[in-house]
């Protein structure tokens, strides 16, 4: 396991899913984790419970990474709280999917505007921060459908798509700085989205990945953990699948 101690990372949507893998693989790794969520304050309190018991620092903010002033003020508390901010982990996302001419303008809007626009708003409120350090490391959470392109998936694709472009391009113009960005895409992994398919369905997508198996929460935080660290301190502007093969 890499070591992050001492270091402080914000996580998005970490309440549940990829997110909350991620904040205790992080904790597990000795950073201070501050996590954000947007309605299961329930959820959020488990969370930090079980992160305070393995001895790691932690802040749960309820915030929407729609609206750019609550990113900022997520940045403003990480810093009162810890002095200082190292990693940002932008994982929080929602799908809407429909067939194309079913999809409303609001389905379209919700989901760019949560997906793509909330890793503009959090990576534009942390940027000043990292720059003025000459430190820091973004990690952006995209996936196999905006590499690949999914039906029924348009709105979802295209924000996933984006953020790779957008990684791209803000890692050629913050590398100088010491700033690293990167891209993680997973493919299908047992989170709640998954998990509430029906069993046949599950044996179905297993079946078409070269592995025979969904992947595990935990993988793409191990993932995310080794490239927030010292260790991955050459990797920049990559987009990594961890898909078990599904997209070769």
């Amino acid at each position: 396991m890499a070591n992050l101690k001492n270091k402080t990372v914000i996580i998005t949507g970490g309440s549940r899913g990829i997110g909350k893998a991620c904040c205790l693989a992080f904790a597990q790794a000795g950073a201070n984790v501050i996590f954000t969520f947007s309605k299961s304050k329930q959820e959020a309190d488990s969370l930090e419970k079980q992160i305070n018991d393995i001895n790691a620092n932690c802040l749960a903010i309820q915030s929407d990474i729609k609206d750019y002033e609550q990113c900022r003020e997520v940045v403003v508390k990480s810093i009162e709280k810890f002095e200082k901010i190292d990693i940002l982990v932008n994982n929080a996302g929602i799908t809407k999917d429909k067939a194309l001419m079913m999809m409303s303008v609001e389905d379209w809007k919700d989901v760019i505007d949560t997906n793509l626009g909330g890793v503009f708003n959090m990576s534009r409120a942390v940027i000043t921060t990292f720059l003025k350090q000459k430190e820091g490391c973004i990690l952006n959470m995209s996936s196999i459908s905006g590499m690949v392109g999914m039906p029924r998936q348009t709105n979802y694709s295209a924000s996933k798509a984006g953020i790779i472009g957008f990684s791209k391009a803000l890692a050629k113009e913050v590398a100088p700085y010491n700033v690293r960005v990167n891209t993680v895409c997973p493919g299908f992994v047992g989170t709640d989205m998954v998990d509430n398919l029906q069993d046949s369905v599950k044996d179905n997508i297993a079946k078409s990945i070269p592995v025979k198996r969904i992947g595990d929460a935990e993988e793409i935080a191990d993932l995310c953990v080794f490239l927030a660290s010292e260790k991955a301190r050459y990797i920049i502007g990559e987009t990594i699948k961890i898909d078990g093969g599904l997209a070769i």
